[in-house]
């Protein structure tokens, strides 16, 4: 079954869900990841795409979302800080960039940016561009609307994340406050100014397996060029925090199936992935893993990016920032 699945994907096909439930369910894993190996190699090479991301503006997030420890509806530790000037962003940028990362997003938390703090944070990006004309920015700020996203793409961002997060049967146990049709909506608007998508979710938080490939299909129809792949880690105070982990297996399946859904698409190491020993890490890279959140705060010592780096480098794979548009007319 997975030979003639891999087959046909190479040939420009595409699996249906029952089939990718079956892989989950029943599949060889030796056979699932080779054949997740090879789809990637063959449609995306050995690229693999750095990012690296700063809390601009921290806590006191209105929405109630069951995973997340930015809402202001749970008890947790979570700093809370307003949106951070562009002097820090700019030295946050050049610092992660020097270490090699080609991508530099900031995110806020919240539902969405006020028009004042749209231009705050434009006039951050515009100071980004001109002091790293090469550093490709995205950001990550909310259900914006169409009028915020041109500021944006017109301060030098070419990137807008929003994540589904979990699957569209799943969504309302686990968030109530907004709608994955806002986040379409957005991501919908960022399209019409022109930017490019990055959008994906988290597993883990209690969602069924054929939830997980309901998911894994919904983010192929939304046309995701980058597909970041957090893993629940369980944050104390939250409804979720004490839910159970995934283990290694379950997440390399997962990512597995993700790769053969979405042939063409970055699957992004995201949040949670440090919970992975550095061998798994590396089994992710080869079976379909291309891309990844990392770098390092100027108040922390630098170690992430460097093993990073070096990881990336001995799974075969060249960092260096993709162009999306070259990478589907593969």
């Amino acid at each position: 079954m997975i030979q003639e699945i891999k087959a046909r994907i190479l040939a420009g096909g595409d699996l249906t869900e029952d089939e990718a439930l079956e892989l989950l369910i029943r599949g060889d894993r030796a056979e699932l990841y080779e054949a997740a190996h090879e789809v990637t190699e063959h449609f995306l090479g050995n690229a693999f795409d750095t990012c690296s991301i700063i809390n601009a503006k921290s806590g006191n997030c209105p929405e109630d979302c069951k995973w997340c420890a930015q809402s202001g509806h749970y008890a947790t530790s979570a700093e809370r800080y307003a949106l951070v000037s562009p002097s820090e962003c700019v030295a946050q940028a050049r610092y992660n960039h020097k270490q090699g990362i080609g991508r530099f997003s900031l995110v806020a938390s919240g539902r969405r940016q006020t028009d004042r703090e749209i231009d705050l944070i434009s006039i951050s990006y515009r100071a980004i561009k001109r002091a790293e004309p090469s550093l490709k920015c995205c950001a990550s700020l909310g259900l914006l609307n169409q009028g915020q996203l041109q500021k944006l793409f017109d301060s030098g961002v070419t990137t807008y994340h929003c994540n589904m997060e979990t699957a569209p049967s799943y969504f309302a146990e686990l968030c109530t406050t907004h709608t994955q049709q806002d986040k379409e909506a957005t991501l919908q608007a960022a399209r019409q100014v022109g930017m490019r998508i990055c959008c994906g979710g988290i597993i883990g938080m209690g969602e069924s397996l054929q939830q997980r490939v309901e998911l894994a299909f919904y983010l192929k129809r939304l046309g995701s060029e980058s597909i970041p792949i957090n893993i629940l880690q369980p944050i104390e105070g939250t409804p979720l925090g004490h839910s159970t982990p995934l283990t290694e297996d379950e997440v390399l399946s997962a990512i597995a199936v993700f790769r053969l859904v979405n042939p063409r698409a970055f699957l992004r190491f995201s949040g949670g992935r440090a919970q992975l020993s550095p061998e798994t890490q590396r089994r992710a890279i080869y079976i379909g893993i291309n891309s990844a959140i990392t770098g390092d705060l100027l108040t922390t010592i630098g170690r992430q990016a460097r093993e990073d780096m070096a990881m990336i480098a001995e799974c075969g794979k060249e960092n260096r920032p993709v162009d999306w548009e070259v990478q589907y007319d593969h």
